[in-house]
């Protein structure tokens, strides 16, 4: 609803005079193509659980923890190119349609983070060597978060393009 509420707000603000058009650096993109990867290891760590493959399990979750990351990198990334472009993001000098983009991307951020944390959470919980508990629940709730979190970047992805 947060983001629901993000994007109206963009929308309403965007008949001002003063807004500037965005261009989606190309990093974007190719930080999409990662996100979207790695909904699918993230589903191929989940189905490697539940055949209780588990050395492919640990594997996939890994990857997707570090696709996870490079998401953010990318990220980083792409607002720097801002930047070398002299466009401020926020404060004095800033337009308020590249501080929304950030806003919202920085929000997007923080989950995937989250995201991330809870995967290396699972993933030091499949590698210990204690007894194990054969539980799906905590991959399966993983997973439903990492899909959400993957389709939500698609929509804000899609919605900025075509927003510029």
């Amino acid at each position: 609803m947060m983001f629901a509420g993000l994007t109206s707000a963009y929308i309403v603000k965007r008949a001002q005079a003063s807004w500037a058009l965005l261009e989606i650096p190309v990093v974007f993109w190719i930080s999409t193509m990662v996100i979207l990867a790695s909904s699918g290891t993230i589903y191929l760590a989940q189905k490697a659980f539940k055949e209780r493959s588990f050395q492919k399990y640990r594997s996939l979750l890994g990857l997707t923890a570090i696709m996870g990351l490079a998401f953010v990198i990318l990220q980083v990334v792409g607002f720097m190119q801002f930047g070398r472009q002299d466009i401020k993001l926020i404060g004095a000098g800033s337009n308020a349609s590249y501080s929304f983009l950030l806003a919202i991307a920085g929000l997007h951020a923080l989950h995937l983070i989250g995201g991330v944390v809870a995967l290396f959470v699972i993933y030091l919980k499949a590698k210990s060597t204690r007894v194990k508990i054969y539980s799906s629940v905590p991959i399966e709730v993983v997973s439903t978060y990492w899909h959400f979190v993957d389709l939500l970047w698609l929509y804000l992805i899609i919605f900025f393009s075509l927003m510029k």
